[in-house]
């Protein structure tokens, strides 16, 4: 997929990533059943947010990261008809280190 979106600020786009459909006892869950993804991966970032004098702060996350993200945060996109979040850096909860 070739992202044609360029988050301004301190936003970035993140990619929800699935989770698992059957639980571990075996049972396969609807889509109506299942959780609301929190984990994603970053796809866009970003210039950063401005400070008081004018200047860049950088950003933490960078594209390729795998992060936690607040359940209910952002704005939901579809491209391509891939289903894409717009999230604050301050939405990210945790970076993923595997």
């Amino acid at each position: 997929m070739s992202l044609k979106l360029k988050p301004l600020a301190d936003r970035l786009v993140v990619k929800p990533l699935e989770e698992e459909e059957v639980t571990p006892s075996g049972i396969v869950l609807p889509e109506t059943a299942k959780e609301k993804p929190q984990k994603g991966e970053v796809m866009a970032v970003g210039p950063g947010a401005r400070d008081d004098d004018g200047k860049r702060l950088p950003m933490d996350v960078s594209v390729g990261d795998k992060v936690l993200f607040a359940k209910y945060a952002g704005t939901e996109i579809k491209v391509d008809g891939d289903k894409l979040l717009i999230l604050r850096e301050s939405d990210v909860l945790a970076l993923i280190e595997e």
